[in-house]
Order: structure tokens, then sequence, then C-alpha cells
């Protein structure tokens, strides 16, 4: 029961919440102990948040995921955890969520991050491009608690690449499951019946192309007047580099867990590091 509830909550997952530590990273201002603490509550917030839309989630698709060849494994569909329990799980988890952010403006936030998910989850999902947007719009929600947590300002440029390269990612995540399940000769997520190879790579390739531009006019407007301006405009390379490689990677089918792939590429791993390095950097010094 136990190993069920904690496989049900994904801690996996939890990493993608580090993006509420974007804003204060790229203000350079993240290890200063009144702007640490509120990302880190708003970290808190957010893996009990997303971890209370996994356990709706999986109740809603208990059936589909029975019939998928991997999936039916997980907690639910195999039995390890029922479905009443995984429902009060998740409501126990939402307001825990809500009761933990502070101030009000992070409140807010991830009022507004479970209304986008209980949405997804109970019937948007199966919309066409409409869930694609949904999921990225939970990376950007993700990334807007940050400054909503600190109090830092947030540059447009920032929110378009949260936005785009979060949807670069789940159209990737979308073009591997289509790859995986003609190849498989069947497709368990409904959406999936509504897209074509070709019109996900062209997502795929306008995602990208946006990303790059606005990391661009991002990491110039970020190393205007900084010492450790050369750093940040370095870390460009490695940025688009790892875009690529991404996309390497989810031509070939092997993204449909993008938090997993990265661990089993090591050349996907090392690029992201050395960005990481890069940009740290860029607003450090």
């Amino acid at each position: 029961m136990i190993s069920g509830v904690l496989a049900l909550v994904r801690p996996r997952q939890w990493v993608k919440n580090l993006l509420v530590a974007a804003v204060p990273l790229a203000a350079g201002s993240i290890l200063e102990p009144e702007i640490a603490w509120p990302t880190v509550v708003a970290f808190v917030a957010f893996v009990l948040a997303s971890s209370a839309t996994y356990c709706l989630n999986d109740v809603l698709d208990a059936d589909a995921d029975a019939r998928h060849p991997r999936k039916r494994s997980r907690p639910i569909p195999s039995g390890r955890v029922g479905r009443r329990t995984a429902a009060v799980l998740a409501a126990v988890l939402a307001a825990a969520a809500v009761a933990v952010a502070q101030p009000g403006t992070l409140r807010w936030v991830v009022v507004g991050y479970l209304v986008l998910q209980v949405g997804y989850s109970a019937f948007l999902k199966h919309q066409p491009v409409v869930e694609l947007g949904l999921v990225s719009g939970g990376f950007i929600l993700r990334a807007i608690a940050g400054g909503a947590a600190t109090g830092l300002p947030i540059s447009q440029w920032f929110l378009i690449v949260t936005g785009f390269s979060s949807l670069f990612v789940v159209t990737g995540k979308r073009l591997s499951e289509l790859t995986w399940a003609q190849g498989a000769g069947s497709v368990v997520r409904r959406s999936l019946t509504h897209y074509p190879l070709t019109y996900l790579r062209m997502m795929l390739g306008v995602c990208a192309s946006v990303s790059i531009a606005g990391y661009c006019l991002w990491a110039f407007e970020t190393s205007d007047g900084r010492p450790g301006a050369v750093w940040t405009t370095v870390s460009i390379v490695p940025f688009v580099l790892a875009l690529f490689r991404f996309a390497l990677d989810t031509d070939h089918g092997r993204v449909e867990e993008p938090e997993e792939v990265v661990l089993r590429d090591p050349v996907l791993l090392s690029t992201g590091i050395v960005w990481l390095v890069t940009f740290s950097l860029g607003v450090a010094l």
C-alpha cells in the first residue's frame, strides 16, 4: 500500500517543480535567505499540488491504463491502491498545497494550477492542441510561482522561453508516444488519433525556433550591464544543442517520459549541465 501511494504521487516528476527557482536564479538572488525560503515554499506547494493532480489523473485514467502494456502496472490499474483512496489523497494534497502557499499571490497561482489540471484531467486532455497548451500552461504557472513567491519581476522574454520550451517538450512527448503507438499497432491516448506525425514535427520545429529566439533575447536582456555577460551569451550554445538533442531523442521515440530521457541520454544530461553552469556564472558574476 505504501509503495503504491509513493508510486501514485510520482516523486520522479517532482523535478519539474524546480522551475519555480528559475526567476530567482535568473535574478542572481536565489542564495539570499529572503529569496531562498519563499522559493522553497513555492517548490513544496507545487510538489503537493502536482502530486494531487497525478492522483486525480490516474483515477480517471485507470480503465485506459489497464489496457496499456506499460501503464497497467501503475498503482490503481494494478490494484495496489483503490480509486477511493487515491481520490481522497488527491483532495488532501490539494488542500495542503493551498494551505502551504504563502503569500496570497502564490496561493492564487497554486489555485489556478489546480483548476487548470482538474479541467485537463477531467475532459480537456482529449482535445487536440488544447491539451498541449494546458500542459505547457502548467509549466508557465510554475515559473510564475517563483516570481509570485519572492516578489521578483518576471521578464516577458522569460515567459516566452518558458512557454514555448515547455510546449516543445510536451509536443516531443506526444510525438514519441505516437511513434511508439504506431509501431505497436495501437493508440491508447485518445488525443493521439488526431495528430499526424508531420503535424507534430512541424509544431516541434516552430516551438524550437521561438524558444531559441526568445532565449537569445532573454540572455541579452539578463546580461545587460553585468560583469559576467559573456557567460550568459555563451549559455545560448548549450541551450540550443540541448533542444536539438532532445528533438533527436523525440524522433527516435525515446521521450515518452521526458524527465527520464535526460538521465538515460548522457549527452543531453551533459549539455544541460553545461548550460546550467554557464548561465549561473552569467547571473552570479
